[in-house]
């Protein structure tokens, strides 16, 4: 016999980690029977009223173990062309009183062609690669 958990009203920041990390680990359970990788994408965004989104991309695992990223490859492939390195991606830079990562380039975009994300909560964000350089610099002097 069975008992029913009571539904719960409200979420917290620290259920919904615990909920994610649980549901990463049942992915790659699946995946480890195929022979694929899972890559954790993050919580992507949290409501404690309503629920959460995370993301976990599954795929073949290339000779490293890591598996295709697309933006990753954009990234390296375009961001000389914009002042940028290749080994930039992932990179971590502060703007005002926030940190962010780094997840990508969109050229066709005019002026503010760098994503980067959040990293308190994975919000996407937008900036112009000239601003990007710039605290980048700025976080290379400063450590």
């Amino acid at each position: 016999m069975t008992t029913k958990v009571p539904a719960l009203r409200n979420l917290t920041p620290e259920l919904c980690q615990k909920l994610q990390r649980e549901m990463l680990a049942a992915c790659q359970t699946v995946a480890d029977a195929y022979g694929l990788s899972v890559v954790d994408g993050g919580m992507q965004d949290m409501n404690l009223r309503a629920g959460f989104e995370f993301g976990v991309r599954v795929g073949i695992p290339l000779s490293d173990g890591s598996i295709f990223e697309r933006d990753k490859a954009m990234f390296e492939l375009m961001a000389e062309s914009y002042g940028l390195a290749p080994e930039d991606f992932g990179r971590e830079f502060s703007a005002g009183n926030e940190t962010f990562r780094i997840t990508g380039i969109e050229p066709r975009r005019p002026k503010y062609l760098i994503k980067a994300e959040r990293l308190t909560d994975r919000r996407g964000f937008k900036f112009s690669p000239e601003n990007v350089a710039m605290y980048l610099k700025a976080a290379k002097g400063a450590g």
